[in-house]
């Protein structure tokens, strides 16, 4: 069974992230919500862009602790404030750069893609989209010199509502995100497993 974990810090937007946790889920993925801590604190429950909250199963810091084997794959859901707690976290950035070293599943949606992966270099030479007006990396990257390192070869592909480069999946936004979790199925589970739950949930 392929294992996923799902980065969730306050101010994430909830269908981003609901969506393709649903979605693995029916297609029989593990899937564990951490928690992000913020000024050096993990609430398990934690509060959505639009004031839904969502109860994490484990803190960033147990799942880390309890981390023996790395996972199939991360995905950072979108939001503001919610990518930028992910993004000031070193730990989890730490993490996505491992996990794409390793070859495992790199995704994201909305903000996150600049505002996370961007500061963890993993979009170099790669083609990504995102939240339209997210495109400004210095903001999130410690200055343009930095992001510049960081992102270099990243090629923007508008108007996609997910992109798949290798072991990187991004998607656009909100509206995309059954699109994009769907493709995260699709990856993990294999092309068959992706109609069975798109026939079951009844999408064409």
């Amino acid at each position: 069974m392929a294992k996923v974990v799902v980065f969730l810090a306050p101010g994430f937007e909830e269908i981003e992230a609901i969506s393709p946790i649903d979605y693995l889920r029916r297609a029989g993925v593990e899937v564990v919500t951490a928690a992000i801590p913020i000024d050096g604190k993990s609430d398990l429950l934690v509060q959505g862009a639009h004031k839904i909250a969502v109860q994490a199963d484990t803190s960033l810091d147990d799942f880390m602790a309890n981390c023996q084997d790395l996972p199939d794959g991360v995905f950072v859901p979108g939001g503001m404030p919610g990518a930028a707690n992910v993004g000031a976290c070193e730990l989890a950035v730490d993490f996505i750069k491992k996990m794409f070293e390793q070859k495992k599943l790199v995704s994201a949606i909305c903000a996150a893609p600049v505002v996370v992966l961007g500061k963890s270099g993993v979009l170099k030479d790669k083609s990504y989209t995102c939240y339209p007006g997210m495109k400004k990396f210095e903001d999130y990257c410690g200055g343009k010199e930095k992001a510049d390192q960081l992102t270099a070869g990243a090629k923007l592909v508008p108007d996609q509502p997910f992109v798949v480069d290798q072991n990187l999946i991004t998607g656009r936004g909100p509206g995309a995100a059954e699109q994009f979790a769907m493709a995260l199925v699709e990856y993990l589970c294999g092309k068959e497993t992706a109609q069975e739950v798109k026939t079951k949930s009844v999408q064409r």
